[in-house]
């Protein structure tokens, strides 16, 4: 099943800084770039909020697609998750884990550093429902440096290493009940699970479904009935995937090919919002009642 998108925001011109960044020069050859936004999230009254990861801001997108800056720093911000209490944390890839009220701007350091060492350069991350924070740490490791980091920060601070030995962790998504985590591996163009065990240690970890393409899986989201949706950061598709890890639908962009996140507005998972990050665009796609089958024995 295709399912097409139409563009809901796209960022304005004016608000673009064509250039070369430490981070295009790393990430995009060296070449100019004037967004590369990120981070899709909608807090409970409703506003969705994305980052632009090389010019360090970060945006509030009105329901009638205005772009508003609400912080701009020193930094790399990349993936956003809503906290209950109204701020959004922050993964970013210089400076760690960071939180932002915003209503007033107010950036605060959660997390920059582990027992004093650096981080290699955080990616995503997501809250479980008992306040628990995901989040990947993935810096340039890829197959050739399989070094990358799952870590998990509970309210109390106790910080746990669930892998150590990721080639390039991106995305994250929970099932249902939070007993599995999905982790995007991109430069293995694949997904992992790993499942969640009573003591908080993870067993067992595998290939949950294995893809191609010259990027790889990037920002994850999770339904409500366990379907797992995957953007692919060069083929231009959000992957729908069942909890066997089969392809239901191809959510396919109407702009570029860089799709990088995905999310939905609250409690309606009927449209999904998707980052495309090369044009700056927010998309959007209606989406079909998706079931479980159960095939019986």
């Amino acid at each position: 099943m295709i399912i097409d998108t139409t563009p809901f925001a796209v960022m304005p011109g004016s608000l673009r800084r064509p250039g070369v960044t430490a981070w295009s020069n790393a990430n995009m050859a060296g070449r100019p770039v004037d967004s590369f936004i990120e981070g899709p999230c909608f807090d409970a009254r409703g506003h969705l909020y994305v980052t632009d990861i090389p010019h360090g801001r970060i945006f509030r997108v009105t329901a009638g697609a205005d772009w508003q800056v609400i912080a701009e720093y020193d930094g790399e911000p990349n993936g956003l998750a809503c906290h209950p209490d109204g701020r959004l944390f922050i993964a970013d890839y210089r400076r760690g884990l960071l939180s932002l009220d915003p209503d007033s701007g107010t950036l605060t350091t959660v997390l920059a550093r582990r027992n004093s060492e650096s981080f290699k350069g955080l990616n995503d991350l997501v809250f479980a429902g008992n306040g628990d924070l995901y989040f990947t740490d993935q810096g340039q490791t890829g197959l050739h440096d399989p070094t990358g980091r799952v870590f998990r920060l509970r309210p109390d601070g106790t910080l746990d290493c669930l892998i150590d030995n990721g080639p390039s962790p991106n995305g994250l998504a929970l099932s249902p009940d939070e007993g599995v985590l999905y982790v995007a591996m991109t430069r293995d163009n694949s997904v992992w699970r790993l499942p969640l065990m009573k003591d908080g240690s993870t067993s067992k970890v595998g290939r949950f479904r294995l893809f191609h393409g010259t990027g790889g899986p990037d920002g994850m989201a999770m339904n409500r009935e366990g379907f797992l949706f995957v953007a692919h950061v060069s083929l231009g598709t959000v992957f729908v995937l069942d909890p066997d890890g089969d392809e239901v639908a191809r959510i396919r962009s109407c702009a570029g090919k860089a799709t990088t996140n995905v999310t939905w507005r609250g409690a309606d998972q009927g449209v999904a919002y998707i980052t495309e990050s090369a044009t700056g665009t927010v998309l959007r796609a209606r989406l079909p009642e998706l079931r479980v089958v159960d095939a019986g024995l």
